[in-house]
């Protein structure tokens, strides 16, 4: 084979001997993978004079990989995402966004005032900058300047306060109103935002970080569903539940997005969604199946990429319907449920014990409660004391978490053991986040966690919220919540974290036997994954924004 390289050609020798030969065929190959990331090489050629030089797949991929990243973000090209969790029930509303789907589709048009970095902390995003007074009751946001939305109207920080009072307002349906509650007044100081609060709340940039407070023009008022964002993608296509097509915003503000298309197909069988991408038909999916995540793995042209987090996978029940609002019936099925052997047997070790808390140590104020065990004798003591009868009804389907119905089929055999009888009613995945979460008393769900407990509590736990799935009303809880965010003292606002963990372990309607890492998987014609990125799986949903096809 002739070398193309005419350095490649000079002949080095030390001491009379030739020292050509392993040098020369790397630098051969680091030429070859130049000659692709400039798109004068195909891969397949690439890997067929690799393996002419003896060189195996795995190793080729791999420096192609490595020189894709030296040569950086590749712009141009279609990427194609495979999601679980859409609905054909799912809005273009981000106030409404209840699963991936609708979560990441929201990620490509709209933005919203700041947004996590990697490491967990604040960045701003339609706001330039913020700051608060010392006692955190007042926060100014500067609207950035010379930012459009995708219609090309200027943004103001007038959108910005529309935005925020659609989201807090009585009749609104928004799965952030929990986090605004406090919100005492919204004001604009020229491009500036006001938000005044009853009570100081060093978090708030966090909150304003919600997916769902992405701003709008007029604040989404006209129509919340116009998908009219500051993002850096368009939606072309919408077919609800089935298929997403965005191209690229030409007038975006930022850096994100380097693909000039992304699709979004969702794909809710998860055996068809890892098939997807073996295929190639996809080049990202979320939710590889812990069974089969290690098997993936090693499927040519695949990485699979793991992230411990806050998210865990649950059972929710609302303490405001029979039988549920006896708390002896809801320390039975806590004591009846063998979390380590969900965490061995759905998990396959990607993940950790759970605590019938929403809290674990990837929160900033964790204080560790003592460990709830699997206790037949227990669950059997409660149960009776609670003086139901009869069957129990758990409703769950592939679409609330991986492997949810047999972690009922587990629940219900460890269950059996107290005498308990749980009856599994399986439902269809379309519609189970409109129709059953959130709706019926007992079923299967999952959370992504948030970025703080302030955030988490408010989300879920504030008797007040929207998305308060287990119907949990504790008027201590809630004083408690609001007391926390004004206190800045680090050892008190930790211990006011631990009781109200310990309420909710004690008390609350959540069943958290497992918290579950973030299993994700591109192909090899993709690059730039991220490593340990804070917030939701696949780098907190801006996986599809970030990487880019290799050229």
């Amino acid at each position: 084979m002739r070398n193309l390289d005419p350095a490649i050609n000079k002949t080095r020798q030390k001491g009379g001997v030739s020292t050509t030969g392993e040098k020369t065929m790397n630098d051969q190959l680091k030429y070859y993978s130049r000659m692709v990331t400039k798109g004068l090489m195909t891969r397949r050629d690439f890997i067929g004079r690799a393996a002419a030089l003896g060189v195996t797949a795995v190793a080729a991929n791999s420096m192609l990989a490595t020189a894709s990243r030296a040569a950086g973000p590749q712009k141009g090209g279609t990427i194609r995402i495979g999601l679980q969790g859409g609905a054909t029930t799912d809005s273009l509303d981000p106030a409404t966004a209840a699963n991936q789907v609708p979560l990441m589709v929201g990620r490509m048009w709209g933005e919203p005032l700041v947004e996590l970095t990697d490491d967990g902390g604040i960045e701003g995003k339609v706001a330039e900058s913020f700051e608060g007074s010392d006692d955190a009751t007042i926060w100014r946001f500067k609207i950035r300047n010379g930012i459009t939305f995708s219609n090309g109207q200027a943004v103001t920080a007038e959108d910005a306060k529309a935005t925020i009072e659609r989201h807090s307002g009585e009749d609104t349906k928004s799965g952030a109103l929990g986090l605004l509650r406090d919100i005492d007044s919204l004001s604009v100081d020229g491009d500036t935002l006001v938000i005044g609060l009853k009570t100081g709340n060093a978090d708030l940039p966090y909150f304003m970080a919600d997916y769902h407070l992405l701003i709008q023009p007029g604040g989404g008022k006209d129509d919340p569903t116009a998908a009219i964002g500051t993002g850096p993608y368009i939606l072309k296509s919408v077919d609800m539940g089935v298929r997403f097509v965005a191209e690229k915003n030409p007038n975006y503000w930022g850096d994100l997005g380097n693909a000039e298309t992304i699709e979004i197909i969702v794909i809710n069988d998860n055996t068809a969604r890892v098939a997807a991408l073996q295929s190639g038909q996809v080049d990202i999916i979320d939710r590889v199946p812990p069974r089969t995540a290690g098997l993936v793995s090693r499927a040519p042209g695949v990485a699979v990429n793991t992230t411990a987090g806050p998210g865990h996978y649950v059972f929710i029940m609302h303490t405001d319907t029979a039988p549920f609002d006896n708390n002896d019936l809801r320390l039975a099925l806590k004591y009846g449920i063998n979390r380590q052997e969900l965490v061995d047997k759905i998990l396959f070790g990607y993940g950790s014990v759970g605590n019938d808390t929403p809290i674990n140590a990837s929160y900033p104020f964790y204080t560790a409660l003592e460990q709830r065990e699997y206790d037949p004798d227990k669950a059997k003591f409660h149960f009776d004391k609670s003086g139901h009868s009869g069957s129990i009804l758990l409703r769950t389907s592939d679409n609330s978490f991986p492997g949810a119905p047999d972690a009922a089929a587990l629940f219900q055999q460890s269950l059996a053991g107290a005498g308990i009888e749980l009856e599994i009613k399986r439902e269809p995945n379309d519609g189970y986040w409109s129709e059953v979460w959130n709706v019926q008393p007992f079923c299967t769900s999952y959370w992504g966690g948030r970025p703080t407990q302030d955030q988490m509590f408010s989300t879920a736990y504030l008797s007040t919220a929207d998305w308060n799935d287990t119907r949990f009303n504790n008027e201590q809880f809630d004083q408690l919540l609001v007391q926390a965010r004004a206190e800045l003292d680090g050892a008190k606002r930790t211990q006011m974290y631990a009781d109200m963990g310990m309420m909710l372990h004690d008390e609350g309607g959540l069943i958290c036997p497992m918290f579950n890492d973030f299993i994700d998987a591109h192909g090899d014609r993709v690059d730039g994954w991220v490593e340990g990125v804070n917030g939701f799986a696949l780098m907190n949903s801006y996986a599809p924004l970030r990487m880019w096809v290799k050229a």
